[in-house]
């Protein structure tokens, strides 16, 4: 019966230790995540600076995942970067607006998403990201500029009629005030996107949360979470296990002796 348990204990200390050594791989692999780019429709296969980003994505100029012309295309209404149109249901207030090219100009420029980025199976992207920790100020002025515009769906990735090249709302969806379908400022960052953000509690300049908005002057503040995160990930994998390692190394010594 001894020998038996003493056999059993080796293989799962050797089944943990392969764990183990697996999570480590996984972790030292987050940490490439720091400074990259997405694997999607119009990224830069590396950031690098920009010298003439346009407008709302200046910001990113000097590390960027965007080229000029994608920032170009990111001011305009249907552009050919997605042929999305942004006055599905009459003139989105500009307010409103300025908050879309943002959220494009952080999706497309930013090198600091590393930590969110996710897998997936779609035609035109290899990549996206999830739960990306959006400040709270951001989501709300975000929402609060948006209450005078109209929309007719909370799900903007997919379900629209595209017969005439770009987006229009399907049969029978009706164009309601944005806090129709969106009545908090959380379900509209979370939601729009299916989840690309997750309305964080942190503030603005707490290191610990996405900024959609910054100035450039006092640096990427977002560079700061992006390191938080990857470090917190990759902390938590290798030394899980040791606990449970010990304690299965005490009691085989205690059966050898």
């Amino acid at each position: 019966m001894a020998q038996r348990m003493t056999t059993q204990l080796l293989l799962l200390l050797v089944w943990v230790a392969v764990v183990g050594e697996a999570q480590t791989r996984t972790a030292r692999a987050r940490t490439e995540l720091l400074n990259v780019c997405m694997n999607a429709k119009h990224h830069k296969e590396k950031p690098g600076p920009e010298d003439k980003l346009h407008e709302q994505c200046r910001p990113w100029k000097k590390n960027a995942c965007c080229s000029t012309n994608t920032s170009q295309e990111a001011h305009k209404d249907v552009s050919y970067l997605y042929r999305f149109n942004w006055n599905h249901c009459g003139e989105m207030a500009p307010a409103c607006k300025r908050h879309f090219i943002q959220d494009t100009c952080l999706y497309e420029c930013s090198p600091n998403l590393g930590p969110w980025i996710q897998q997936v199976d779609q035609s035109w992207r290899k990549e996206r990201v999830l739960n990306v920790p959006l400040c709270k100020e951001d989501c709300e002025q975000w929402w609060d500029d948006c209450r005078t515009s109209y929309t007719c769906k909370s799900n903007w990735h997919k379900g629209w009629n595209w017969t005439s090249g770009f987006n229009k709302c399907p049969v029978g969806a009706a164009c309601k005030p944005f806090h129709f379908y969106f009545p908090t400022p959380m379900v509209l960052c979370n939601e729009i996107w299916t989840y690309s953000y997750k309305v964080s509690n942190y503030s603005r300049g707490s290191g610990r949360c996405i900024q959609m908005w910054f100035d450039p002057a006092q640096g990427n503040p977002n560079e700061e979470v992006a390191r938080f995160y990857a470090a917190a990930m990759s902390g938590a994998g290798p030394w899980a296990a040791w606990p449970l390692l010990l304690s299965l190394a005490l009691t085989l010594l205690w059966l050898l002796s």
